[in-house]
């Protein structure tokens, strides 16, 4: 816990920093976790790059661009824990699992294990490559409300098969907003074997990351989401013994180069002709931004914003957390159970009558709202989701 007086500091520094994201005022902004929001100072950045490129565009993509390319790996090599050359910057972590469930030897009978907590694209990218091959996505329940590491783990496992080929699995995941216990799972998957697959889309800038103390086969992760990057940033680490695996989503120049670069895995997934990756480029200017701006403490007081206000959230729906609220389960982002059917009126009142974007889905049967905290996010803003909410229960509306 803080003292009181580094609350009031880093408060002080929250309320400084809200003034440089772009977003519109028009609306309180509790949805970092889609998109993110990019700061006035690294969003100039972005827009330089794209300037440069504009400039010169034939020296940017033939020269300059491919060692600027190299200066934005390098920093986020070092900072998520990882070799610069067993990285390749894609859009989204969407793109990056793609290229791997693409190209995994999948037979008839196969299973890939999961939970029923995946995020939706890559359940939908998981489900059609196993249906292709004629093999499995397992979906294994994790009862919810989830109550200890040791339950989860014990849940998990039961999926497990002699046909289980290899493990998907979030770190932290997107709709019911809770950190899994991945190096655990992940240790237990090398002991019998199998491909470890990691989405971390929701982790960098979130929670620490090392990858070389995770060591998963394959990890994925947004540099624009909790990062602060521009959109349309993120990576896929593959360790070198697997690299070489995956074939291209796009062929392109990188493959039977006529150059060949480090590896066939650089050449084949970052070897893509024209395309506008100046959003990859402010990777170093964002983790100078976090660093200036002592983003440790900036997240430290949101993640105690939802430590704060997360059971009396649940409490004005009678509902419960889906995890213990501790820092062990809970981040910058948590999943109020509410008691409807249809997520659509709700979303829609929140975001046209009391001006919240925030985002109300259905996961597994159950509608939640998610709460993101971010630099730009007080109690202020969490007290007028409660008020709204107790409003719209008082109504009767839901």
């Amino acid at each position: 816990m803080f003292s009181a007086t580094a609350n009031i500091r880093i408060l002080d520094s929250m309320e400084n920093l809200k003034d440089q994201f772009l977003l519109s005022k028009e609306f309180r902004h509790l949805n970092h976790g889609s998109f993110g929001a990019c700061p006035q100072p690294i969003f100039e950045d972005y827009q330089q790059w794209q300037l440069q490129l504009e400039r010169d565009p034939v020296d940017f993509f033939v020269n300059r661009g491919n060692v600027h390319l190299q200066e934005a790996k390098e920093a986020l090599g070092e900072y998520i824990g990882c070799d610069a050359d067993d990285l390749v910057l894609t859009t989204n972590p969407t793109y990056a699992i793609n290229i791997i469930a693409k190209s995994l030897d999948l037979k008839s009978g196969d299973e890939i294990l999961a939970t029923n907590h995946e995020y939706g694209a890559l359940d939908k990218t998981w489900k059609y490559y196993c249906n292709k091959a004629g093999a499995k996505y397992i979906q294994q329940e994790i009862p919810i409300p989830l109550h200890s590491k040791e339950e989860f783990i014990e849940a998990f496992w039961k999926g497990h098969s002699t046909n289980t080929k290899a493990i998907f699995i979030s770190q932290i995941t997107s709709m019911s907003a809770t950190i899994f216990p991945v190096a655990e799972i992940c240790e237990r998957a090398k002991e019998l074997g199998l491909l470890t697959i990691v989405d971390g889309a929701h982790v960098p800038g979130h929670i620490p990351l090392d990858l070389r103390a995770l060591k998963a086969d394959i990890y994925t992760g947004a540099c624009h989401k909790w990062m602060l990057t521009p959109k349309g940033c993120s990576f896929l680490y593959a360790s070198k013994k697997v690299q070489n695996d995956f074939d291209p989503v796009i062929v392109s120049w990188g493959y039977d180069a006529e150059v060949p670069g480090k590896s066939k895995f650089l050449d084949y997934h970052q070897v893509q002709g024209t395309r506008d990756y100046s959003a990859f480029l402010t990777i170093p200017a964002a983790i100078k931004f976090l660093k200036n701006n002592n983003w440790e403490q900036v997240s430290a007081r949101a993640k105690e914003l939802i430590l704060a206000n997360y059971q009396d959230l649940c409490d004005i729906f009678g509902t419960e957390p889906v995890c213990p609220v501790t820092r062990e389960f809970l981040g910058q982002i948590c999943s109020i159970p509410v008691p409807t059917d249809d997520p659509i009126p709700l979303k829609a009142l929140l975001f046209e009558k009391y001006k919240i974007e925030i985002p109300v889905f259905k996961l597994n049967g159950q509608v939640y709202v998610r709460l993101s905290t971010q630099a730009y996010v007080t109690q202020e803003d969490i007290d007028y989701l409660k008020a709204s909410l107790i409003e719209i229960r008082d109504s009767g509306t839901l």
